[in-house]
């Protein structure tokens, strides 16, 4: 893995793909609503215009959110820092990026989280050698269009190997069970 931890989110590396590819609904979280694929209406070229005031403004969701770096490595990786938002043409191809650099990323935490388990040695194996494979590669937008229906089902099939030596999840009613 490189000296960088993949996962550290940094905005100011990114192009506000965050703000343009998720969707949210009006309520606790959010001020508003808004469609997947559309700006957000506070989006200020590539920062957040009330990123400062965000609680203030009923905007904890966005507080809450962390891509896990999946956006600065699309900008910065897949695009080489170009933004959709100084070339309209990028627009679909970062959303579509983004989208699957999501879902590199968070196989990536749960792979990391997975050391902890008490694996099996070929499980181990199995394990550092997905994460090895997905953080040393240099993503280009091919490799994540066909992520999912490839190295990313591998791994999920794996995940479901070992889904027996996850923790349980707390009951819903949050009374412990005896």
């Amino acid at each position: 893995m490189s000296e960088i931890d993949l996962l550290q989110t940094d905005c100011s590396k990114c192009a506000a793909l965050c703000c343009l590819v998720l969707a949210f609904d009006k309520g606790k979280d959010f001020a508003f609503s808004k469609n997947p694929c559309e700006p957000c209406r506070n989006l200020s070229h590539h920062a957040c215009g009330i990123h400062d005031d965000l609680m203030a403004q009923g905007m904890s969701g966005c507080v809450a959110y962390d891509c896990l770096g999946a956006g600065n490595r699309v900008v910065q990786e897949v695009f080489d820092g170009r933004s959709w938002r100084d070339d309209a043409r990028l627009t679909s191809m970062m959303m579509e990026a983004f989208s699957a650099m999501r879902e590199v990323h968070k196989r990536i935490d749960l792979l990391r989280a997975a050391q902890m388990l008490p694996l099996a040695p070929q499980d181990e194996h199995a394990r550092a050698g997905f994460l090895a494979r997905l953080e040393d590669q240099r993503w280009e937008g091919q490799d994540l269009a066909e992520f999912d229906v490839g190295l990313g089902l591998e791994i999920d099939l794996y995940f479901h190997t070992i889904r027996d030596l996850w923790p349980a999840p707390p009951p819903a009613d949050g009374k412990p069970v005896v």
